[in-house]
């Protein structure tokens, strides 16, 4: 075997592995890159073979990708890599929003980090992600919740209350 011959199935055979993992990896890279390597097995196949068989090399080529990608979909996704790499849960009931959040609303706390405007508080005993109307409130700062909107609390500081925590 030539080394024009090896050079023609090493890169046949990476251009196909690429152009097929390119299918469930996103960006495109993988996908030029093993349509370079197919597209220089086609140049060498014709420096290997000669012009008469490096024509039907090509067009075999060309039929060879469309069943590699075929093969590719049909069973990598049953692999174990494939299977670690594909979601199989139906996220047609899945909530966006945290529930309860809506009871909080007019409920005082205490902010248990510095709220620059977003951080964190404890309201009615449970730890929720707040964010302020702009100002700045300190750690320890007694808060009320003004505003829910899915799940944006929105708070305000109590004047004249310190926090016990």
């Amino acid at each position: 075997m030539t080394f024009s011959v090896q050079l023609f199935v090493i890169l046949l055979t990476v251009g196909l592995i690429l152009t097929g993992a390119e299918v469930f990896v996103p960006g495109g890279v993988l996908g030029v890159i093993g349509g370079l390597a197919l597209f220089s097995a086609i140049i060498t196949g014709f420096i290997a073979f000669g012009p008469a068989i490096g024509g039907y090399l090509a067009i075999l080529i060309i039929v060879l990708v469309g069943v590699v990608i075929a093969l590719w979909i049909k069973f990598f996704p049953r692999s174990s890599i494939g299977k670690k790499m594909t979601v199989f849960k139906d996220l047609a009931t899945a909530k966006g929003t945290e529930a309860g959040l809506n009871e909080l609303l007019g409920k005082e706390g205490a902010a248990t980090s510095d709220l620059r405007p977003a951080g964190f508080a404890v309201i009615d005993g449970r730890r929720v992600d707040v964010v302020t109307q702009g100002q700045m409130i300190s750690k320890g700062k007694r808060i009320r919740v003004v505003e829910v909107e899915g799940n944006r609390v929105v708070v305000t500081v109590v004047e004249n209350h310190e926090a016990t925590m």
